[in-house]
C-alpha cells in the first residue's frame, strides 16, 4: 500500500522504520508536528520522525494543524491509501480522515477500550495493571473510539518504569502496526467495534501530577514513581525547595517512619508512606545533577526529624 505515516517523538521510530523496511508498502510522505526550538541556543530542530524520514529522503509534511488546506491538498496528491498515527500529538479533523482509502490507522500502547488518551503507559503503571498491551484502530472523531485491528499484550514487571515499558510496547506495536497494514491490504483484517463496557480515560500527565504525596502507602508510592519516570518526573520538596526523584524500592528491613519522614543510614534513605517506608534511589536537588541518595543525604546534613512533603 501507498502511505503517509504520521508520528513525532522517538516512541514512533520503531514504527517506521518497520515500514520503511517493508516490501509490501511505500512510506510516500511523513507527517509530523513542526521543527521545534531545542538546546541553550534555542534553535529549530526536527521532531525524532521528521529526522528519521530525511535520512531516507521521504518528503516531510509540517502543517501546524492538519485541517490547513494547503497540507489536505497536498496529500490528496499523494493519495495514500492509508495514513499509519503513532504519536503524531495533532488533532485530526474529519476533513483530513477522509482522504485516505483505507483511513488513519493508530497504533496506541493500551489495550482498548481501557486507557483511552495522552498517557495510557503512565496510567497502567501507576494503576498496578498485571498486563499492559497495544492496540491497532481505525481513528474517528471520538477520542480513541475507533474500530480495533489488532492488539497485542505483554506483562507489567514490578521495576518497570513508564519509560522502559513504552520502549518495549514501541517495539512490539511496529510489528503489529505492520500486519495490521498487511491483514488491511489483502483484506484478512475486518476492524471490530470497541465494547462499551471497560472504557477508561489516561489524560496528559501534568508536572503537578508527578507530586509524591507520601501519606498514600507504599506500593502507590513506588507505582506513581515510575508512572512519571522518566517524564515528567517524580518529585517532592525538601526545606521549601523542589527535589526529584527517581524510583524507590521496598526493604525487606523495614522502619517506623511517619508520612515523608527521612532516616538516613549509611548505605540506604527511608521515606515513610502511610504503610511500609521505600528506600530512595536517585535524588536531584535544584541546581544539581542526580547523585544517589545516600550522597544527596550526605551533602544535605539532614537532621532528624525532617520531611519531604
Amino acid at each position: 500500500m501507498r502511505l503517509v505515516f504520521a508520528g513525532t517523538p522517538e516512541v514512533a521510530l520503531p514504527s517506521l522504520r518497520a515500514l520503511i523496511g517493508s516490501d509490501r508498502h511505500e512510506v510516500a510522505a511523513v507527517v509530523t508536528r513542526p521543527d521545534a526550538p531545542s538546546g541553550r541556543g534555542r534553535t529549530l530542530h526536527r521532531s525524532p520522525v521528521g529526522a528519521l524520514a530525511d535520512e531516507h529522503g521521504i518528503e516531510v509534511l509540517t502543517p501546524a494543524k492538519a485541517s490547513d488546506p494547503v497540507f489536505q491538498a497536498r496529500l490528496r496528491e499523494i493519495a495514500p491509501d492509508a495514513c499509519p498515527v503513532v504519536a503524531y500529538g495533532a488533532l485530526l479533523p474529519q476533513s483530513a480522515l477522509d482522504i485516505p482509502v483505507h483511513g488513519w490507522i493508530n497504533l496506541h500502547f493500551s489495550v482498548l477500550p481501557a486507557w483511552r488518551g495522552a498517557a495510557p503507559v503512565q496510567a497502567t503503571v501507576r494503576s498496578g495493571d498485571e498486563f499492559a498491551g497495544a492496540s491497532t484502530f481505525r481513528i474517528v472523531k471520538a477520542l480513541d473510539a475507533g474500530p480495533v485491528f489488532g492488539v497485542l499484550t505483554d506483562p507489567v514487571r514490578p521495576d518497570d518504569t513508564a519509560g522502559v515499558l513504552l520502549d518495549r510496547l514501541a517495539e512490539s506495536g511496529a510489528g503489529l502496526l505492520l500486519a495490521t497494514l498487511d491483514g488491511i491490504e489483502d483484506g484478512s483484517l475486518t476492524a471490530v467495534e470497541q465494547p462499551a463496557d471497560g472504557v477508561s480515560h489516561a489524560p496528559k500527565i501534568t508536572v503537578e501530577d508527578a507530586k509524591v504525596d507520601f501519606a498514600l502507602p507504599g506500593m502507590a508510592v513506588d507505582r506513581l514513581v515510575r508512572s512519571v519516570t522518566p517524564e515528567p518526573g517524580a518529585w517532592a520538596e525538601f526545606r521549601g525547595e523542589r527535589i526529584k526523584l527517581g524510583p524507590v524500592t521496598r526493604d525487606a528491613v523495614e522502619a517506623e517512619l511517619k508520612p515523608g519522614e527521612l532516616l538516613v543510614e549509611r548505605k540506604r534513605v527511608l521515606v515513610g508512606t502511610a504503610t511500609w517506608p521505600v528506600r530512595l534511589g536517585e535524588v536531584q536537588a535544584q541546581g544539581k545533577k542526580r547523585m544517589r541518595a545516600t550522597d544527596w543525604a550526605r551533602g544535605t546534613r539532614i537532621e532528624a526529624g525532617e520531611r519531604l512533603t
